[in-house]
């Protein structure tokens, strides 16, 4: 990987899309730093630490890269975009015309994309509109004109929104990489210092010599691990022979190579996870926010998911709470799969193209064949999906080790940056044939 690094960079070309997206992200962080004006950011900040014991806001943390707890005008970030993103791909099954779009190769990709850019403003604005009733709500808005001070707050979330877009689309047209997975990377990279500066005060700094060089090579051990699960999980494949028959027209002989269809085992990535924690982590988002209080189950619910206690295994709820997450991370992993692939599709292009799998005949009984692998391959990933996910929660409940590199964030850092080289070793294959041609 170094070495294919150390390679580009001598390619002029290369070099100057990395150093683009370094620049990017340079400017992302900084963004970060500025605080939104019309706000008494020391009072949200100590509210925001009387209520952080359960960890509430640890996922939306983790995918701000800290800046909605700093309160940044980039504290929404991209999360507007990932949900518009997720609302499109869903109502290009609900909506013909949307599948249509879908098919139709690059002009119809540039009608979704555009499509998800409205929603993300959409989303974006609705989003900063309701956190700055509640922040009005709580008296966290400076001193002045409130409603001035509001429609200030308000653009303010609603353009740094739209910036982050912006610049993810900027990183993949003249960058390397996809933009938003590597914005989304960056915020979950910022986090890791201070998480592993914690993990070491907590365990191993002011600890005996003894105990502490123990603690600090399980935290090290568990942590290269972690990585080296979901580096070994997320390139997993099962391929499955294609053979394609021979057609002769003319004096040439066209076909009859034989090919592998590779399936991801993990078929869904990390989408299942991140809707298993939205449903934990949604709820209670809402009542801390608007500060909504009832003596109903809603309560309860409420105050079972904010403190944590569906995490902690000296609670008795834990076994259900756990039991809830599995269930939703099994679910969601067949649910996503069955949007984003689909079986007789597949089938009925291999057959147009004289394709067929060996020993099962074209048509239907691909797309069967096809369906009882792809069942097969899901539970197989999403138990890893559940090894990842879990772990880390009960390492969280056990020994009280919160941090931002969960089973989620490690799964998206690896899946960018192995994605990432392996698009620069792209380009530099395309850079060598081409000089291989010249010469």
């Amino acid at each position: 990987m170094f070495k294919s690094l150390m390679n580009a960079l001598k390619v002029k070309e290369i070099r100057m899309k990395i150093l683009f997206t370094l620049f990017m992200l340079a400017v992302i962080r900084f963004g970060s730093a500025i605080a939104v004006p019309g706000m008494n950011i020391e009072e949200f900040k100590a509210w925001l630490a009387s209520i952080k014991e359960g960890d509430t806001f640890g996922f939306l943390d983790r995918f701000t890269g800290g800046s909605f707890e700093s309160m940044s005008i980039l504290a929404l970030n991209i999360t507007p975009y990932i949900t518009s993103s997720i609302i499109v791909q869903l109502l290009t099954i609900a909506i013909p015309k949307f599948e249509e779009w879908q098919r139709d190769g690059e002009d119809g990709r540039k009608k979704l994309t555009k499509l998800t850019r409205f929603f993300t403003i959409a989303l974006a604005l609705v989003e900063s509109i309701a956190m700055t009733i509640a922040f009005s709500r709580a008296d966290y808005l400076a001193e002045g004109n409130k409603v001035f001070l509001a429609i200030q707050i308000i653009a303010a979330f609603t353009a740094g929104s739209a910036f982050l877009m912006w610049i993810g689309e900027r990183i993949t047209d003249n960058g390397v990489g996809n933009g938003i997975s590597i914005v989304l990377t960056i915020n979950i990279l910022s986090r890791m210092p201070n998480d592993i500066a914690a993990l070491f005060g907590q365990f191993v700094i002011g600890k005996p010599i003894a105990r502490g060089v123990v603690s600090a090579i399980i935290i090290f051990a568990v942590i290269i691990a972690m990585v080296v699960l979901v580096v070994i999980f997320n390139g997993a494949e099962r391929r499955i022979p294609v053979q394609y028959a021979k057609k002769i027209q003319g004096r040439k002989t066209y076909g009859g190579n034989r090919m592998e269809m590779p399936l991801k085992v993990n078929t869904a990535g990390v989408m299942p996870i991140i809707f298993a924690m939205s449903l934990f982590q949604f709820p209670v988002l809402i009542t801390q926010l608007t500060g909504y209080k009832s003596d109903g189950i809603w309560a309860e619910i409420s105050k079972y998911l904010s403190q944590g206690e569906w995490c902690n295994p000296n609670h008795w709820n834990y076994s259900i709470g756990l039991l809830v997450y599995i269930l939703l991370l099994i679910f969601f992993a067949y649910f996503y799969t069955s949007i984003s692939f689909n079986p007789i599709e597949i089938a009925e292009n291999m057959k147009k193209q004289g394709g067929f799998i060996p020993g099962i005949r074209p048509g239907k009984p691909t797309s069967e064949y096809l369906t009882s692998i792809l069942n097969y391959i899901i539970f197989i990933g999403a138990c890893g999906l559940i090894i990842i996910g879990v772990l880390p929660i009960f390492f969280n409940g056990m020994f009280g080790a919160k941090v931002s590199f969960g089973g989620t964030s490690l799964i998206i850092v690896v899946s960018v940056i192995l994605e990432t080289i392996k698009q620069i070793e792209s380009q530099m294959l395309v850079r060598n044939y081409k000089g291989f041609l010249e010469d």
